[in-house]
């Protein structure tokens, strides 16, 4: 099963607060395998425009710190995954996390 995982950065590690990340790490992944993995820039923040922009790019599924609500309902809507409340790690260690099925997803560190 191909995956397609967006992570918020700041400083390369996850970004607690999604919305206003530095880049975002995209990892490929078939099956429980990363096969690629790019970081680009986000256009700058807007409430509501990130999970269009990242549906456009074929992503299945966001690994967040934090994130408000419209932010996942937004997600939702666009068939995309959302887990929120993860470790501060860095990108290949989150998305080997979620495609072994031990991504620790806690609360979500977002108020809004």
């Amino acid at each position: 099963m191909k995956k397609r995982i967006a992570i918020p950065l700041e400083g390369g590690i996850l970004c607690s607060h999604f919305g206003h990340c530095e880049q975002f790490a995209i990892v490929d992944a078939d099956d429980k395998a990363i096969t690629t993995q790019s970081l680009i820039t986000p256009p700058p923040h807007e409430p509501g425009l990130l999970p269009g922009w990242l549906a456009e790019k074929g992503v299945t599924d966001v690994i967040a710190g934090g994130m408000g609500q419209r932010a996942i309902d937004l997600f939702r809507q666009q068939n995309i995954n959302v887990f929120v409340g993860a470790q501060i790690k860095s990108p290949k260690e989150l998305a080997a996390d979620l495609l072994n099925n031990s991504l620790s997803a806690g609360a979500n560190y977002c108020d809004h």
